[in-house]
């Protein structure tokens, strides 16, 4: 309740700011929220002890990779409702020289995955135990031990070891921390659901107990997880007695992860995908996470409208910011899946020729209706709860990252005897195309279940660049499909209405994504006639308005060189720097 009314206070002060600024652009009522600074470097995570590991770990000579994986493994234990290492994600690296790189450790499908493996004998999606979304079948392979360790060995400093980075995290489970009210009250939320399952219930529910704010919260058993690991690496994971206990509690429960499953996981490192918009470089991730193709098609639609000109929050921005939307999401939902297995057309998807010809399908005197809305045509070839972090170092090398269990809890299991909260990844492939996974979200035959594959994302970590080619600042968010028009429209806020990088995230947002065809749009964020505006262009809205995801950005100061740090008032968090 804390961070919904901090946000709601700052709605209510920057509404009255921008009307004031329409006014007179050179007085303001009162002071605009800023970010924090640091001189050398900066770490901005969704927990206060997470960042200041990662301080910690530069602060000793390690660099912003090194900072990522401690910060990483320290959510896990802090953050246990998306931050993990029964999980996965992308991180997206920028090195001081400018060259870039995307870790890839998105969960994969197990062997015993097929196309109708949630699937009934009656052709109906199965729900509860069993399903994609809750229980031990929902689990695809973990990534992250497997994509932190690829990334310490390649892009380490080399200055700090991998025990050390290990360290923070398991001293942390092993004596505990205080949980914060929020925390202790998330559990208690998800009560019915994490309960069902012996270890959660044990750990989580303070064995049916409940935890109250102020409590000490302690993991023994992952403790012992994260000793492993520090001995051994990712192997103390996917090989040995960590493997041994998931895989003998999946065979116990009917899962699908299997030891052989864990010992051939693989983390990926893959080329990232570039764009531009207004003049502004603009680095972003590519499949299995539709998140950068998205982002980048729907900023080339937009880049041929004067938003500065329409205003921020008008329903002129609003109208042409939802039909753009309408399109880059039914593109996702046909083109998009693991380029491992199906051909995604990136470049095609990429080009300014091709958002042209779908910014020409929008009219701005009416709504388009997503159902008249399909893919476009292509002639050439080629997750809600998730936790985002971004570090830039003393040297300029920057990191944006965002790794996901999916759903808060993921599928509410603790494999037993580890401490490890395992994903409900499996919902994010289309468990059968055409139909509605948990976010609401269409996906098409590409990203069918099949054994080994990666399921589409929407993960976005980004990385954005001043014209002179020097870093600006790296941003992500957490929030499911919300996440990529959150980093869209921080984007948008910052080029187009030169806000600052607090201002930005603290925004109000909308979201659409083609179906369900409607907009959500946020509490205290939308006039009554902006609605109405919106509505009488035909414009349909959610019954109740929502949060759209979380934002978490890190900017370089252009005069300075000082690291500037932003959390989103959405959620918790805290920017440290140095």
């Amino acid at each position: 309740m804390k961070s919904i009314k901090k946000f709601a206070i700052l709605i209510l002060v920057m509404t009255f700011q921008l009307s004031f600024i329409s006014v007179n652009k050179n007085i303001f009522a009162a002071p605009l929220p800023d970010a924090v600074r640091g001189k050398r470097a900066m770490v901005a995570s969704q927990h206060a002890l997470a960042s200041q590991i990662g301080v910690d770990v530069m602060k000793k000579g390690g660099n912003a990779v090194d900072a990522a994986i401690a910060v990483g493994l320290a959510l896990a234990v802090v953050y246990p409702e998306a931050g993990n290492i029964g999980g996965g994600g992308f991180m997206l690296i920028r090195f001081k020289d400018g060259t870039s790189t995307m870790i890839d450790y998105r969960e994969m499908a197990p062997l015993a995955a097929t196309r109708n493996v949630f699937i009934n004998d009656k052709g109906e999606l199965i729900k509860g135990e069993g399903s994609s979304t809750i229980g031990y079948r929902a689990a695809g392979v973990p990534g992250t031990p497997a994509g932190l360790e690829m990334a310490f060995n390649k892009y380490g400093s080399k200055k700090i070891s991998w025990a050390e980075l290990v360290e923070p995290s398991r001293r942390l489970a092993q004596n505990g921390y205080v949980l914060s009210l929020r925390l202790a009250n998330l559990f208690k939320s998800y009560k019915d659901s994490l309960e069902k399952y012996e270890d959660s219930k044990r750990i989580f529910l303070n064995g049916g107990a409940m935890f109250e704010e102020g409590d000490v919260l302690k993991q023994p058993e992952l403790a012992k997880t994260l000793e492993r690991i520090k001995k051994s690496g990712a192997k103390g994971f996917y090989e040995g007695e960590t493997a041994r206990l998931i895989a003998e509690d999946m065979k116990a429960h009917n899962g699908l992860i299997t030891l052989e499953d864990l010992k051939s996981y693989q983390a990926k490192e893959r080329p990232t995908i570039r764009g531009t918009y207004r003049g502004h470089e603009i680095i972003s991730i590519p499949p299995p996470s539709s998140g950068g193709i998205v982002l980048l098609n729907t900023l080339n639609i937009l880049e041929n409208y004067d938003l500065r000109a329409m205003e921020y929050n008008s329903s002129k921005k609003y109208h042409v910011l939802t039909e753009a939307l309408r399109r880059s999401f039914a593109d996702r939902a046909e083109f998009m899946g693991d380029a491992d297995f199906v051909n995604v057309p990136v470049a095609d998807l990429l080009k300014k020729e091709y958002a042209a010809k779908r910014r020409a399908t929008i009219d701005l005197t009416k709504a388009s209706k997503s159902s008249d809305i399909g893919a476009g045509e292509i002639t050439g070839g080629e997750s809600m709860e998730t936790t985002h972090f971004t570090i830039v170092d003393a040297d300029g090398n920057c990191v944006s990252n965002t790794y996901t269990i999916n759903d808060l809890y993921g599928s509410r299991v603790t494999a037993k005897g580890t401490g490890v909260l395992l994903n409900d990844e499996m919902d994010d492939f289309a468990a059968r195309p055409g139909t509605p996974n948990m976010f609401g979200l269409i996906q098409g035959e590409r990203n069918a279940v099949a054994p080994k594959k990666r399921p589409l994302s929407a993960m976005t970590p980004t990385i954005v660049l001043r014209k002179d080619g020097s870093l600006w600042f790296a941003v992500g968010a957490r929030g499911g499909p919300r996440i990529i028009t959150a980093v869209l429209q921080t984007i948008s806020n910052m080029i187009d209405h030169d806000m600052n990088i607090q201002q930005a995230i603290d925004a109000p947002r909308i979201h659409h994504q083609w179906f369900p065809d409607e907009i959500l749009s946020e509490p205290f964020g939308m006039s009554p006639d902006t609605r109405l505006a919106l509505e009488n262009l035909g414009h349909k809205f959610t019954a109740k308005p929502g949060f759209v995801a979380s934002a978490t950005v890190i900017a370089i100061d252009e005069k300075t060189g000082a690291r500037l740090g932003a959390i989103d008032s959405r959620s918790d968090g805290e920017a440290i720097g140095y």
